[in-house]
């Protein structure tokens, strides 16, 4: 079955309501507005989670309601309900309509289709057993206990949703599109001498189930949580000060994400509050730094066949060899700067406006051998994984705290180091970058965006890096 056919019996068919009908409704609704859409949505999730051996939580949810959104200018009219009815649309659209010009005139080109599919449209919920998925956390724990002897506490959740979307413009034509997700996280604390520690690993993306149930998917993210746990055992106080900084490939590039890639999206340049507004064709970065935010890659958790207003995902280079070349856009920043929307404009749900938010955001390889980073540092952090962090937009400053990370000291990789927090300036880290790896790596598919209250799956990834002079909090005396 098609998106289309799919979407047609969710939307129509399930509430009873006649197309025709709706898209006259939407056209009423958003004339002599200069844009706006009905945002429908279908979605199914489900969560189960296990520590130390039972079943702590296990939920499944079903949910459906409509968005529709009319904009004039800047100026924006949003209305939405979990009722998708006739009612529910006319008592929107006489919400909505009070943000219309009155001009009369026509509502801005709808975006262009697309015959891409990123991923499967097969819902993954409801494929496995319930009973298969408990099976599974369980082993999870067996397993991991019988390891090593210093596991004291076992914590493994999976979870999975099926979004199925359909956009509606005032002139009748629309978008559909299906939406899986799933992911496996795995958490372990083991304890030596009075000293207890965690390691985590989570994996997933826009797949069913079946790649996570296979044994050497699971047992990987344990072996690897486990690693991690046991490492931080062992680890000493991280040093303090400005030090040369090598990040990991892979998910090290959250950091990018933060302190990059939020300044980068069009709502912040159009209004002039990011530390890269106006800079279009300046250089801001060292050479051979190349960043893309890429929604059309398959199966990852942060590709997207469609947008939420209905445009096709795109590739957008951001940064090229150092130099800015462009933002990431929705329609509404799009139209305002007299640029082409890039296919970025996202919303959580129904009941979310849509604004530019990132996707799969990377740099690209550079030439250089990520053991030849590591030997040209005479002192500093090897930084592998992290944790939480914070960033304001407009400074582009930002700290983060590095979960895996060494000391590395004449070009070899030292003991493991706990506590250490890198804290910099966005804008200043591009240009402090001296060496970039050819080990090109996407995180496993755990990452989730926020802004502005609204979380959306998002990737990220990058080579190894060296990144010359970065400030060092860390815990040694």
């Amino acid at each position: 079955m098609s998106h289309d056919a799919t979407t047609e019996d969710l939307f129509f068919k399930r509430a009873g309501l006649d197309r025709d009908a709706t898209n006259a409704l939407v056209a009423n609704a958003l004339t002599g507005a200069d844009d706006g859409e009905l945002f429908l949505e279908y979605r199914q999730s489900e969560s189960i989670s296990l520590d130390d051996g039972k079943i702590k939580s296990a939920n499944f949810d079903t949910s459906m309601g409509f968005g529709l959104r009319a904009v004039s200018g800047e100026a924006t009219g949003f209305a939405h309900a979990s009722e998708f009815s006739e009612g529910a649309l006319k008592r929107a659209a006489d919400t909505v309509k009070a943000v219309r010009s009155g001009r009369g005139g026509e509502a801005a080109v709808g975006p262009s289709g697309t015959n891409t599919q990123l991923y499967t449209d097969v819902n993954p919920i409801g494929l496995i057993p319930f009973e298969t998925k408990v099976e599974l956390l369980q082993k999870i724990d067996a397993y991991a206990r019988a390891k090593d002897p210093s596991v004291v506490q076992v914590s493994a959740s999976i979870l999975g949703s099926w979004q199925a979307v359909r956009i509606i413009r005032a002139d009748g034509q629309f978008a559909s599109d299906v939406r899986p997700m799933v992911r496996l996280n795995v958490s372990i604390m083991t304890e030596r001498d009075g000293r207890r520690e965690t390691g985590s690993h989570g994996m997933g993306g826009r797949v069913t189930y079946d790649g996570l149930i296979e044994e050497t998917s699971w047992k990987g993210a344990v072996d690897e949580a486990l690693r991690q746990s046991l490492l931080n055992l062992d680890s000493i106080h991280a040093p303090a000060g400005d030090l040369t900084v090598v990040l990991g490939p892979g998910w090290p590039g959250v950091l990018l994400h933060e302190a990059i890639g939020h300044g980068l999206e069009g709502d912040f340049n159009r209004k002039g509050t990011s530390a890269f507004s106006g800079r279009i064709g300046e250089r801001v970065a060292s050479p051979g730094v190349t960043v893309v935010d890429d929604g059309t890659l398959p199966d990852r958790r942060g590709s997207i066949s469609i947008d939420d207003e209905g445009t096709a995902s795109s590739r957008s280079v951001l940064i090229e060899d150092g130099i800015l070349k462009g933002y990431i856009f929705d329609r509404l920043n799009a139209r305002l700067m007299g640029v082409r929307p890039t296919g970025n404009g996202r919303r959580q749900s129904y009941g979310s406006q849509p604004m530019p938010r990132m996707t799969n955001t990377f740099m690209l390889n550079g030439d250089k051998d990520p053991g030849e980073i590591i030997a040209s540092v005479k002192k500093g952090i090897y930084a592998v994984n992290f944790g939480g962090g914070q960033v304001d937009i407009t400074s582009g400053k930002f700290v983060f705290s590095a979960t895996e990370a060494y000391l590395v000291e004449n070009g070899k990789i030292g003991p493991a180091v706990k506590g250490a927090t890198l804290i910099g300036n966005g804008p200043d880290v591009l240009t402090r970058v001296s060496m970039i790896g050819n080990d090109l790596a996407l995180d496993d598919g755990v990452g989730t965006c926020g802004k502005d209250g609204q979380s959306v799956p998002v990737g990220v990834g990058q080579p190894t890096l060296r990144i010359d002079g970065l400030t060092v909090g860390g815990t040694a005396n």
